[in-house]
């Protein structure tokens, strides 16, 4: 592509609503821009990159014998309802009515349909197993959109879903995702991580997300250092701690007044303890019903962990108001002794000894509070958030923690579609059985914005070959120079005959400013036709990820780059 015929509207001004740096770059190499909130439109370069994406994930997708399909984007509601997540799913789901006052929703996932799909299309074992994808815009009404295409209303996502017969080949179709998967990043050439993850509202017994590490990642990630387990923070296990020897009496609980002291520190402060000795006791909802989560005082409750305990749809934090109003308990005085409410607490609390607790009456706490003599949980379990001297549950190696993008999500689904929209087949003897299900999506626009945020620089994007719009982009300094012009042409005439994507810088622009553009946009791979030609006839190629500089003649120069690329596209 010649530049001067291209849409590419670079500026150097930073947009004021970009938070990350791939948004940013995003504008300012006029890649998208904005339409309206959380909603972009996609220039040529943006539209390269993300084909590049796409064209690994269908390649990776047809070889692990997947067959795309395309589903449409407006789904009916009577789908949603006979699966149950009409309402479950929460007002991320954009619903509407048609003329004929029906029930619809533009699409975030495609489960429903997909299902729908197979309970009239497969109807015995012989057919299995199947998967079938689609790369499709979604749309999720986030009540916050930003970052750019890192959390967009509107994205681009390759969905698949798989149907076995049993749940040997279920598990047989998950680990072909997943190694599927390991290929696509790798591919991308992206730093990633796969992660033992929460379900969340797509449901399912076991997920992996795949991350992308970056400082600019929404997501904490728990990676041992020793051994190969990693999770998110929502499902990082916690290695069970073993009771310690109780060589002290147990105390006689007493009652202590502690006026205006709310907070954990300043309690054990005041009373001469440590945080740990202190037990923190926080109020939930929990599908409506007030709940206590009970942690040590130097920790903090997972919610994801406390919703899958209780086994809850939806779990949320009371505010000051609520706590008082709907349980007539007193801020920053909650405690588990004589609760009239259902107690959750995590395993580390009931091998404590003579803890400090609040008394549920302002300004008081007791001291000498003792798990199972002084109160008793209805549910003792793993409920609080990893913290980095945590030991691994695996090895017992050093847990590290640090921030990651997710980019791709698989689930092991089993009956729970199939089931509630009674989507079967015939097994061998006769017999209806529901389809084993699994899902797998990727974010592909995520996937572009995670590149950025991994490979950039103060000059700008810094793009994998593999995703680069273009391999290799050609400054000619001299484009009133005959000489200077042949040469160019020539490059890229035989580079993009050679099978190269290229970008031809052919505008009447000051060297600066061509630089400086190939900078900005990432592409890999800079050959200039400027003085060194005029003096030896020799093109310079500079490598945008090292800065290393090379010097050859033309010939050289595209068996060398031709080269470069390739290797690159065959990591």
């Amino acid at each position: 592509m010649r530049y001067s015929q291209m849409l590419l509207p670079t500026t150097r001004e930073i947009p004021a609503e970009a938070e990350v740096i791939s948004h940013q770059l995003l504008v300012r190499g006029g890649f998208i821009r904005k339409l309206t909130s959380g909603m972009y439109t996609y220039l040529p370069l943006g539209l390269l990159a993300l084909q590049k994406v796409t064209g690994i994930v269908r390649e990776e997708m047809n070889r692990a014998g997947a067959q795309e399909i395309l589903m449409p984007m407006v789904q009916p509601g009577d789908l949603w309802m006979e699966s149950g997540r009409w309402k479950k799913y929460g007002p991320e789901l954009l619903r509407f009515r048609d003329r004929h006052d029906r029930d619809y929703c533009l699409g975030p996932t495609h489960e429903e349909v997909v299902t729908d799909i197979a309970r009239r299309e497969l109807h015995s074992y012989r057919q299995l197993p199947v998967n079938l994808y689609q790369i499709q815009t979604k749309f999720r009404d986030e009540i916050r959109p930003r970052f750019g295409l890192m959390r967009g209303r509107e994205f681009v996502m390759k969905d698949a879903y798989s149907f076995d017969s049993d749940d040997s080949g279920a598990n047989t179709s998950y680990e072909t995702m997943r190694q599927t998967y390991v290929r696509i990043f790798q591919r991308c050439g992206l730093e990633f991580r796969a992660v033992e993850a929460d379900s969340g509202a797509i449901g399912g017994s076991f997920s992996h997300e795949f991350m992308v590490l970056a400082e600019a990642g929404e997501d904490t990630l728990v990676i041992c250092d020793t051994c190969t387990y990693a999770a998110n923070v929502e499902k990082a296990a916690i290695m069970p701690s073993r009771p310690a020897a109780r060589d002290t009496a147990l105390m006689e609980m007493v009652k202590v007044a502690t006026p205006g002291m709310k907070q954990v520190d300043t309690v054990a402060e005041f009373l001469s303890v440590r945080p740990a000795d202190v037990i923190k006791t926080m109020i939930y909802l929990a599908d409506g019903v007030p709940v206590a989560a009970l942690v040590r005082g130097d920790r903090k409750v997972q919610t994801v962990k406390l919703k899958n305990l209780l086994q809850a749809n939806e779990v949320e934090p009371l505010t000051d108001e609520q706590l008082w109003q709907q349980a007539r308990l007193p801020l920053g005085y909650v405690g588990p002794v004589d609760l009239q409410l259902k107690i959750v607490a995590d395993q580390e609390v009931m091998h404590m000894t003579n803890a400090v607790a609040g008394a549920n009456e302002k300004g008081q706490h007791y001291t000498g509070v003792n798990p199972g003599r002084d109160f008793q949980p209805a549910v003792v379990g793993d409920l609080r958030q990893v913290a980095a001297d945590d030991s691994c549950p695996l090895c017992g190696g050093r847990l590290c923690l640090t921030e990651g993008i997710e980019v791709g999500h698989i689930f092991k689904l089993g009956t729970s579609y199939s089931e509630a929209m009674k989507a079967s087949f015939q097994d061998s003897d006769g017999l209806d059985k529901p389809f084993i299900m699994g899902c797998y999506g990727i974010g592909v626009s995520r996937v572009v914005a995670a590149a950025i945020e991994q490979n950039h620089d103060d000059k700008g994007i810094i793009f994998p070959v593999p995703l680069a719009p273009f391999h290799v982009i050609i400054l000619n300094l001299g484009p009133k120079d005959a000489d200077y012009c042949q040469a160019s042409e020539r490059l890229y005439t035989e580079l993009r005959d050679r099978g190269l994507d290229v970008l031809y810088d052919d505008r009447d622009e000051r060297p600066g400013s061509k630089f400086n553009d190939a900078d900005l946009i990432g592409i890999p791979f800079r050959l200039t036709v400027g003085k060194i030609f005029a003096k030896e006839g020799k093109v310079e190629l500079k490598i945008r990820k090292t800065g290393e500089i090379l010097v050859l003649t033309v010939d050289e120069m595209i068996s060398h780059v031709t080269e470069l690329v390739r290797q690159a596209l065959s990591c």
